[in-house]
């Protein structure tokens, strides 16, 4: 036992914050944001046009022009803004 938790000692003094290699971590949670941010924008959109064409004096195509309207104003706010540099 007494080995084991000098095993674990050394371990922890031979770590070096920051020397890990992350870059995985950071494109998968890349992907995670993005696909959160464009995920929720389509449930959002179908939503809207769905609950327009199936409430009363609603229709297809009022349904469809406040989907296409949030739709494009979702994109216009969630896309990728370029970097400052």
């Amino acid at each position: 036992m007494a080995a084991d938790t000098h095993e674990a000692d050394h371990d922890a003094e031979a770590y070096l914050r920051g020397s890990q290699e992350i870059t995985e971590q950071v494109s998968t949670w890349h992907l995670f944001n993005f696909l959160t941010k464009w995920g929720s924008l389509s449930v959002v959109v179908a939503v809207l046009l769905f609950t327009v064409m199936f409430m009363p004096n609603g229709g297809f195509f009022p349904a469809l022009i406040s989907a296409v309207v949030v739709a494009v104003a979702g994109w216009w706010f969630l896309r990728s803004k370029p970097a400052d540099h």
